[in-house]
């Protein structure tokens, strides 16, 4: 089960955030700098996969952008890197070679229209 999945920059700007389990906000916070630290700072030729807690934490960086997910300890690690690879290559073809930029100013556009769709085909 995914708990969270956090869209963070290299300077540790959390640029969209989802929970999935209730947390408060101070606890918010703390996590998403916590998984930031943990993320950049880690060397290249390490795996993307880090414990975390209790859970374990999947990443993936596409240019400045880090994209995390916290599963559950027993989830698969590759579906998951799947899964965000097929995010970022919607997110690229909705806004034709997507930046961080279009995630900070137009992300409610890609959300509202594709959920638009999503309902179409229900």
């Amino acid at each position: 089960m995914i708990r969270f999945i956090l869209l963070q920059n290299r300077q540790g700007k959390t640029r969209l955030a989802k929970y999935y389990v209730p947390l408060e906000d101070s606890e918010k916070h703390k996590v998403e700098y916590e998984v930031h630290r943990l993320v950049v700072n880690r060397d290249p030729k390490f795996t993307n996969f880090v414990e975390f807690r209790t859970h374990k934490v999947i990443y993936r960086r596409y240019a400045g952008l880090f994209f995390s997910l916290c599963v559950d300890i027993t989830d698969n690690e590759l579906a998951y890197l799947e899964c965000i690879h097929l995010f970022v290559e919607i997110l690229d073809h909705f806004f034709s070679n997507v930046c961080e930029l279009d995630l900070v100013f137009n992300f409610h556009k890609a959300i509202i229209e594709r959920m638009g769709e999503l309902e179409k085909l229900e």
